[in-house]
């Protein structure tokens, strides 16, 4: 609860709650994280635990991971938030289409598990970073156009590293936007969920996070995109210096919109 009102005391206003090892918030805790959010104007999302794997060889893998998506989503309600960021999937080996119709299935089941106790919260597969993983553009666009109420995280940093560097520039990111409002409707773009941060990578992907301007992110550019293109929602920063970082990314974008206006 520091951690929020220190975000607002810096005139920052959205923070992702990381569940990264496990879910280990509850309910009563949870609700005291509600009315703190609400007092100060912060909006929250989470990301569920690393440890999530829908195409796991291992049953009992399966299983968890699915355990894992519904305790986050009950911790993400409970904090009156909405969207639940999470990686869905590895390849193993296995044709990108089967892994698909697999994460789709378990998605579905887990989304009936959801309805069904009337938790009103938003999955978002996130784009990935690395080769080995489930989460193209393409894929998670598609998964998120075949499931009602599941809708996408798009990692830029993520896209940048898994494409080898591409998916950095001013074309690039208006391109990356309109394929979101192509797959999903004009509606997307006014309910985008984004993480950005500097990357390290090689022709596998991801290595790791990097502050922004260590990097090669272009930071104006894809602020432009999002002023040109008059989007909505909400971009958290994921770079090592987090409020460094996240106060560049609202100061760029801030100056390009009195730029506009």
């Amino acid at each position: 609860m520091i951690g929020i009102a220190r975000l607002r005391d810096l005139g920052l206003d959205a923070m992702e709650l990381e569940f990264v090892q496990r879910v280990s918030m509850g309910e009563k805790y949870a609700r005291l994280v509600r009315q703190i959010s609400l007092e100060k104007h912060v909006r929250l999302s989470a990301h569920a635990p690393y440890y999530i794997n829908l195409n796991s060889r291992d049953p009992e893998t399966i299983e968890a991971s699915s355990a894992r998506l519904l305790q986050a989503a009950r911790a993400t309600a409970w904090c009156g938030a909405h969207n639940v960021v999470f990686h869905a999937a590895y390849y193993h080996g296995d044709e990108p289409a089967v892994v698909h119709q697999r994460v789709k299935q378990y998605l579905l089941d887990l989304m009936g598990k959801l309805h069904a106790e009337r938790l009103p919260v938003c999955l978002r597969p996130e784009t990935a970073g690395r080769a080995s993983q489930f989460g193209s553009l393409e894929e998670v666009l598609r998964l998120c156009s075949e499931i009602r109420d599941v809708k996408p995280c798009i990692d830029i940093g993520h896209l940048h590293a898994r494409s080898g560097g591409m998916m950095n520039t001013y074309v690039d990111f208006t391109a990356l936007l309109q394929q979101i409002q192509d797959y999903l409707g004009s509606s997307a773009l006014q309910e985008l969920h984004v993480h950005f941060q500097g990357m390290e990578y090689s022709d596998k992907g991801e290595r790791r996070h990097l502050p922004l301007r260590e990097s090669d992110a272009r930071v104006q550019e894809l602020m432009q995109a999002f002023v040109d293109w008059n989007v909505s929602g909400t971009v958290i920063c994921e770079s090592p210096l987090l409020e460094e970082d996240a106060l560049l990314l609202q100061e760029t974008y801030s100056k390009l919109v009195r730029v506009k206006a």
